[in-house]
């Protein structure tokens, strides 16, 4: 079986990228260094980091100094969104449908909050930002349903209020969206390592760090830098964006083909945008099916997938994004294609899909 075959939750965590795995083992000899320290090896390793940074800038478009790489996509959410608050009783207005990270970095800032509502594709309205104080939180597209948000436009109505973007869920597999002054990015969803996240704050933009500082001698400074993982990377971030148009275009006809048959399958509804979309990710919901038991039978024939509903041990709640969407949240299955994914892989995850779905409905009487 070819490495990856059956799994199809990319949108979780894209397998390491062979430009990556090649990278990082030739930086693991290089970049073990402090790069702040003025021996050679130290130098050495502060120019494997800078030579990350400006590929990532290269990649997404934006200047050298605009780039800080932070422990992952989580903490760069929570450092650039908390970061554009000055004061302490600073409001953020967010969408519903944000990913989690967001939330919570709200909660835990007791931060004012205004909630806008978004419509049954995902999507919100830019004129509810009007008059907005204080930052604005919107997401680049959805992490569970793939919808792109109009940040630009988002930009535009809230009229000069700082905008925060989680791009975690798309830097890499598309061009960055405008009107953002402060925007996350996640490497191990692009195909780079885990625990390598980017954070990019715009020249001129007003931010300051929100936890403690350290003695790194750099205002955005995150700790000790894993400067292999930074370059690997970077390198994957490359071969990423240098492919993304053949890749996206062929998850995107895949995609459709899963939309397609999902669709067939009697009390299944497919959630996000059909078009206004990431390429690689489809949610679809089955009534009468519960969430975690989809994705453990499909595991048991050789597909992995995800459940953005399923109840979890903690929280026993469904996904707030596809309740946000007024859509169904039971029987929810997410699924979402890495860069190999071929079509014999989709063609058989649908040959087995409507025989389990079938088949647990059975099981509970129906």
């Amino acid at each position: 079986m070819r490495q990856g075959s059956g799994y199809l939750d990319a949108a979780s965590s894209e397998p390491l990228h062979p430009a990556a795995r090649e990278t990082l083992l030739a930086a693991l000899d290089r970049g073990y260094a402090d790069p702040r320290r003025l021996h050679g090896a130290g130098r050495d390793a502060r120019l494997l980091l800078d030579n990350a940074r400006a590929v990532v800038a290269e990649c997404l478009g934006v200047r050298p100094d605009e780039v800080t790489f932070t422990s992952s996509g989580t903490d760069a959410v929570h450092r650039g969104l908390l970061g554009l608050r000055h004061r302490s009783d600073a409001p953020v207005t967010r969408t519903a449908v944000e990913h989690s990270s967001v939330v919570h970095a709200v909660h835990w800032a007791e931060a004012p909050t205004t909630v806008v509502p978004v419509d049954r594709l995902g999507r919100v309205e830019p004129t509810a930002f009007t008059g907005t104080v204080g930052v604005v939180a919107v997401q680049a597209a959805n992490h569970e349903v793939g919808t792109r948000q109009p940040v630009a436009a988002v930009a535009d109505a809230a009229g000069g209020v700082p905008v925060f973007v989680d791009a975690c869920a798309a830097m890499g597999r598309e061009p960055l969206p405008e009107g953002w002054d402060v925007l996350a990015g996640s490497a191990h969803k692009w195909g780079g390592p885990a625990g390598v996240g980017v954070l990019l704050v715009r020249k001129g933009t007003l931010w300051t760090n929100p936890f403690p500082d350290d003695d790194r001698g750099d205002d955005r400074a995150t700790g000790f830098e894993n400067v292999p993982a930074a370059l690997a990377a970077a390198a994957a971030l490359r071969a990423v964006v240098e492919e993304r148009d053949e890749v996206g275009a062929r998850q995107r006809t895949l995609v459709d083909r899963i939309r397609q048959v999902a669709a067939e399958i009697p009390d299944v509804e497919v959630v996000g945008d059909p078009d206004d979309r990431l390429p690689h990710l489809v949610t679809f919901s089955c009534l009468y099916v519960d969430g975690e038991a989809i994705v453990t039978e499909l595991d048991r024939r050789g597909y992995g997938v995800a459940s953005g509903s399923a109840c979890t041990a903690s929280t026993l709640a469904p996904s707030h994004v596809l309740e946000a969407m007024g859509v169904l949240t039971h029987g929810n299955v997410r699924v979402s294609l890495t860069r190999d994914t071929a079509e014999a892989d989709v063609e058989g995850f649908l040959a087995v899909l409507p025989e389990v779905v079938r088949d647990l409905r059975a099981q509970v009487g129906l």
